[in-house]
C-alpha cells in the first residue's frame, strides 16, 4: 500500500506542467497557459510580462510563478503546445486527403489550414513574432519548424523520406506556410485593401492560395523528388 502511494507521488512529480494543463483544461495551469498564448501572440515575448498574464487570469504573480516558474518556461510551454496543436491538425488533414490526387490534396489541405488558423489567430502571430525576434535575443526559446515542414513535404508528395527532403521542397513548404501565416496575421490590414468583409476575406484567401499554389506544386513536384 505504501509503495503504491509512493509510486503515485513519484509519477505525479515526473509529469510536466504542460502535461498537467493538458489533462485538466479547467485547471489553473491551463487557464494561465491559455492567457499566456493569447498575450504572447499579441505582444511577442519581450512585449509580454508575467504581470500582464497574471492580471488577465485574475491571479497574483506569485500564483503564476508557482504554477509555471519563470516567463521563459511559460513561453517555452506555449510554443510546445502550439507546435503539438499544429502537428495534430496536420494528422487530421492527412486522414482526409490520404489517397486523393495531388490537386485535391492541396486544395483540402489549404482550406482546412486556413480554417484552423483563422479560428486560432494567435498561433500565426506567435510563430511570426518568434521567428523575427528570436535572432535578436538568444534567450528566447525557438519554435521548431523542421518536423512540421518534413511532415507536410511528405504529405504533399514532395519527398518520400524525412532524411531525403531537398532544399527546394523545404522552401516550397515554407512558402505555403508563410503565405498562410501572413494572410491570417495580416487580416486586419489586408482586408480593407482587398475590399473584403470579415467572412468574405477567408474565402478570398483560400481561392487565391489555391489559384497560386496548386499549379506551382504540381509543376514542381517532379523536380523535388
Amino acid at each position: 500500500m505504501f509503495w503504491d502511494r509512493f509510486d503515485g507521488v513519484r509519477d505525479n512529480l515526473m509529469v510536466t506542467p504542460l502535461e498537467k494543463a493538458r489533462r485538466d483544461p479547467n485547471s489553473m495551469k491551463a487557464r494561465i497557459l491559455d492567457s499566456a498564448r493569447k498575450l504572447f501572440g499579441e505582444n511577442g515575448y519581450s512585449g509580454t510580462t508575467t504581470r500582464m498574464i497574471a492580471k488577465a487570469v485574475g491571479i497574483d504573480i506569485s500564483t503564476l510563478y508557482y504554477h509555471w516558474g519563470e516567463k521563459a518556461d511559460l513561453y517555452d510551454a506555449v510554443l510546445m503546445a502550439t507546435q503539438e496543436g499544429l502537428k495534430q491538425q496536420l494528422k487530421n488533414i492527412e486522414k482526409v486527403i490520404h489517397g486523393k490526387p495531388l490537386p485535391e490534396r492541396l486544395e483540402i489541405a489549404i482550406n482546412m489550414s486556413c480554417d484552423y488558423l483563422s479560428q486560432n489567430p494567435e498561433i500565426t502571430n506567435l510563430i511570426l513574432l518568434n521567428y523575427f525576434t528570436n535572432s535578436q535575443n538568444g534567450d528566447i526559446p525557438n519554435f521548431n519548424f523542421i518536423d512540421i515542414i518534413s511532415d507536410i513535404a511528405i504529405s504533399m508528395g514532395l519527398a518520400m523520406d524525412k532524411d531525403k527532403i531537398t532544399k527546394q521542397a523545404k522552401a516550397r513548404v515554407m512558402a505555403v506556410m508563410l503565405s498562410l501565416f501572413n494572410f491570417i496575421a495580416g487580416k486586419k490590414f489586408l482586408s480593407p485593401i482587398i475590399g473584403a468583409g470579415s467572412e468574405e476575406y477567408l474565402s478570398v484567401v483560400k481561392e487565391t492560395l489555391n489559384f497560386i499554389l496548386i499549379p506551382a506544386f504540381i509543376q514542381g513536384k517532379n523536380e523535388t523528388l
